[in-house]
């Protein structure tokens, strides 16, 4: 797309950290963002987990299109709040316009300091997981090995956080190619699978033992999770109220296409019994394609939606932090934005730093020891560390946060239908109420599940959250509810 074409069209408001810039993503764009988000690694993990916990092939796929319709449910919620408060940073918006400027600023600086943080080092843990093959030797030791790692995975936050310090156009024509590269791979997987495989994955017989369907949905809506990020660049998106509910429909549908394809894919190669007991589905099912490579082209499809995830999350996590710079004071730095290539450069730097950290303490058993040796400190238990790896550590953590906060942003559609009643709506939730309180109701599902995985592993998401209030008097200048 030619920056000749690019629209001038500008959605800024009252406090919104972007001024007025032009708007430059299209629905291509959009859409884009929500796939590269939401297809990261999980499709590539929890498809066991998912197959494992049901009866029979069909309930399982059965879930799959449940998961998708939850989750469209839930973009309808989110295209009414988008294009009625146009502005970018999402939920933080929705949330300050509902509850107030304290709502709003709690799930900035939990954003901040963990969920959106946590989710990018989480995703850069799966990337340097299956990219440290290719750079260390077999004979290499655990301790060498954990180190090539955890430098891998600073390594891509620090060269995506800069990239999106480029400009606007130049992160974006990167998330596209991460995305079609990602959904090539995914296609070979398709072809190899429902061509090449030979198993009746229907015609198996039901397991009759210990399946539980809640924890298999409990991981589809984890697969689906991330597609309400695109509301955090409202303000960037050509056309906001015809293209970002289009992004999102289009978007979720996609993903949902990908998906079953992609899990008819691993039952026709595996079979029902051989896709609950694979450990590397996708490596499985290309086999018969590629042969011994599939093991690699696995590896590099990986790394390739991994990569996508995490600059996408870099890309649209920066706009809520610049939003909340833009109305606290105390955070102004968060707000500045580059003139000349039109970027939250506070944010992403912050973003990068907090992120890096985040990585460290918890990727390496120095940092560990470090939260442990604080956690005493404080009068506090040592850190129940349950998972062996950063990605599940991070995941745990802030997982019953942002499912909270999610479950108050579906309510705000029926708070702001109330006090907003006068407002236009270009997008109006169908079958409202029944719509919003069935996606409410699946955040609280995902709350009680988020917690029972996590345990006491959350408290490293709460305690950051708690900290918010203090930092919320610090600063005197409310937030801005006229957006």
């Amino acid at each position: 797309m030619s920056d000749r074409l690019l629209t001038t069209q500008t959605t800024a408001e009252p406090g919104d950290a972007r001024g007025a810039r032009p708007a430059v993503l299209g629905l291509f764009d959009a859409v884009s963002i929500i796939i590269g988000i939401v297809v990261g690694s999980s499709i590539y993990k929890v498809s066991p987990l998912v197959f494992a916990n049901v009866s029979s092939p069909l309930e399982g796929m059965g879930l799959w299109v449940f998961g998708a319709v939850l989750s469209l449910l839930g973009a309808f919620c989110y295209a009414e709040l988008a294009t009625t408060y146009p502005r970018s940073g999402g939920d933080y918006v929705y949330l300050t316009r509902a509850y107030g400027p304290l709502a709003g600023f709690l799930f900035g600086w939990a954003h901040l300091g963990g969920i959106l943080t946590g989710s990018i080092g989480a995703m850069a843990f799966v990337f340097a997981e299956y990219a440290t093959p290719f750079f260390v030797s077999s004979g290499t030791s655990a301790a060498q090995q954990a180190t090539s790692e955890i430098g891998l995975a600073i390594g891509a936050i620090v060269v995506l956080s800069v990239t999106n310090l480029l400009g606007v156009v130049f992160g974006k024509w990167v998330q596209n190619i991460l995305t079609v590269a990602k959904v090539i791979g995914l296609g070979a997987i398709v072809v190899s699978g429902l061509g090449w495989g030979a198993a009746s994955p229907f015609s198996e017989q039901v397991v009759a033992g210990n399946e539980k369907p809640h924890l298999a949905l409990i991981f589809i809506l984890y697969a689906f999770g991330g597609w309400s990020d695109s509301a955090f660049v409202a303000a960037e998106v050509k056309d906001t109220r015809r293209n970002l509910p289009r992004a999102l429909i289009l978007g979720i549908a996609g993903i949902a296409v990908v998906y079953l394809l992609v899990n008819l894919a691993y039952l026709k190669a595996l079979g029902f019994e051989g896709l609950r007991g694979s450990r590397t589905p996708a490596a499985d099912a290309l086999r018969p394609l590629l042969g011994d490579f599939g093991d690699r082209a696995m590896r590099l499809l990986v790394m390739v939606s991994a990569l996508g995830a995490l600059n996408g999350l870099i890309f649209t996590g920066s706009r809520v932090h610049a939003s909340l710079g833009a109305d606290h004071r105390l955070f102004a730095w968060l707000g500045r934005w580059n003139p000349r290539f039109g970027t939250p450069v506070g944010s992403l730097v912050t973003q990068m730093i907090i992120t890096v950290t985040l990585v460290s303490l918890v990727g390496t058993q120095g940092g560990r020891n470090l939260v442990d040796a604080t956690a005493t400190a404080c009068g506090l238990r040592p850190v129940p560390w349950k998972f062996n790896d950063g990605f599940e550590t991070l995941v745990a953590a802030t997982a019953p946060i942002f499912w909270t906060f999610f479950l108050l942003t579906g309510l705000t559609v029926i708070v702001l239908r109330r006090n907003d009643g006068p407002r236009i709506r270009p997008f109006r939730v169908p079958l409202y109420p029944v719509t919003p309180l069935v996606f409410c109701a699946t955040c609280g599902f995902m709350v009680y599940g988020a917690l029972d995985w996590a345990g006491s592993l959350a408290l490293i998401g709460i305690g950051p959250l708690a900290l918010g209030l203090p930092a919320y008097f610090l600063t005197s200048r409310k937030a801005d509810r006229t957006a």
